[in-house]
């Protein structure tokens, strides 16, 4: 990469986005930090960037010719406006893209899945990161974390199914080694935590870290929906839902040496996130 050159984050507020803006500004890198209303971030340049307003396309855009990929949140058939938007980046000098999907979806497969499966005929240099869930649902933002903190509360309709958790961290390390090595990775990439745990392993971790009681509540595919459904539209309610049903049924009960194999570290623990948590609370 040269000096004039800058590496495109879309999303770079968001929980990948702003770790990956963060490591990448830390290891010298020029980096245009794209977000809808071009909310400012340290060490970097912000840019306005919709998905669904392509006047905000091209403008972001300028002098990159990489950039880490998050589709938009929400959407359950991204492909409409991704698809464009990629072609664009290709034709306006944009030669690496890093896609940020999922483990639970495969190339080709619904949702983020279409895209995945263009990527490669579009970029020559590529590679799309599928983590495992994020350790971050249970401290962020996220539902999870929201009925921690309200009850104690887990609610999930994953029964004893087992995880993969991976710290955003190490997705955000994971993808600044794709943007930035030599050569591109060109494969998807399935990212984990170091072991598998189930939603009371969570749960009991949690308490014995935190100290205060946490506990999973079990509940139906039908029950999950519904309380999903209360946050978002319905459709994309039932494909999160669906998503606990698999994994109860054991689809993300593997680990992968991938962290390990792109950064040269361990991947984190779960512990060791709640206890860095609860460092920096202090």
């Amino acid at each position: 990469m040269t000096a004039t050159h800058a590496t495109l984050v879309i999303g770079a507020t968001g929980t990948t986005g702003s770790r990956t803006t963060a490591q990448l500004v830390a290891a010298g890198h020029r980096v245009r930090a794209a977000s809808r209303h071009a909310a400012p971030v340290p060490g970097a340049e912000p840019v306005v960037f919709d998905w669904y307003d392509p006047a905000t396309h091209a403008d972001a855009l300028e002098g990159a010719d990489r950039m880490y990929v998050i589709p938009p949140v929400g959407d359950t058939g991204p492909a409409v406006v991704m698809e464009p938007f990629l072609r664009r980046a290709r034709a306006l000098g944009v030669r690496r893209a890093v896609l940020l999907s999922s483990s639970a979806v495969p190339e080709g497969g619904a949702g983020v899945g279409a895209v995945h499966q263009t990527l490669p005929d579009l970029f020559e240099q590529w590679a799309v990161l599928r983590p495992s869930w994020f350790m971050q649902n249970f401290t962020g933002t996220h539902m999870h974390a929201d009925s921690i903190r309200e009850d104690g509360t887990i609610w999930s309709a994953t029964a004893d199914g087992r995880v993969g958790f991976v710290d955003a961290e190490d997705i955000a390390a994971a993808a600044v080694h794709a943007l930035t090595d030599e050569h591109a990775p060109g494969t998807d990439l399935v990212l984990t935590g170091p072991e598998t745990l189930s939603y009371d392993d969570i749960a009991e971790i949690a308490t014995e870290v935190t100290g205060r009681p946490v506990v999973h509540r079990r509940v139906s595919h039908e029950e999950m929906r519904d309380r999903f459904e209360r946050l978002m539209p319905s459709e994309f309610a039932s494909m999160l839902a669906a998503m606990d049903h698999a994994i109860a049924q054991g689809a993300e009960d593997r680990v992968t040496d991938t962290v390990q194999r792109l950064t040269g570290r361990p991947a984190g623990t779960f512990r060791a996130l709640l206890e860095r948590e609860m460092h920096r609370s202090r």
